[in-house]
């Protein structure tokens, strides 16, 4: 399963992109647990940004909480993150994740995208 990730660019303080994910191909995808964005900013770890549950729940870290927005398709195995309001300190290589199941396996295992650039100016 290949996940591609998009939506990334370069915006101004104050703007806003919408980034996407999908499985790029044929998938032999059986079940997906979570769905979530994590973003790694320039000498920094990767950290969760944004994830939302099967149900519909969703979690958000303190510095996006009221900016941005998950949603996600489980069915089609899509995920959005919308980021309004951006700031400079938004600016990070945004990864998708997906915890999920393939057909014919027992476990779950974590799959990631390639990774998509938000770069925000002041």
């Amino acid at each position: 399963v290949q996940l591609q990730a998009s939506g990334g660019g370069l915006v101004q303080s104050g703007g806003s992109l919408r980034l996407s994910c999908a499985p790029s191909g044929p998938n032999d995808i059986a079940t997906i647990d979570t769905m979530a964005w994590y973003g790694q900013a320039p000498g920094k770890q990767r950290e969760l940004v944004a994830s939302i549950t099967s149900g519909g729940s969703t979690s958000y870290a303190d510095s996006v909480k009221g900016r941005f927005t998950i949603s996600g398709d489980y069915a089609k195995g899509t995920v959005f993150l919308q980021m309004n309001s951006l700031k400079p300190e938004d600016t990070a290589v945004y990864y998708c994740n997906m915890n999920l199941r393939r057909r014919f396996t027992l476990r779950s295992t974590d799959y990631w995208g390639q990774g998509t650039l938000v770069t925000v100016s002041s």
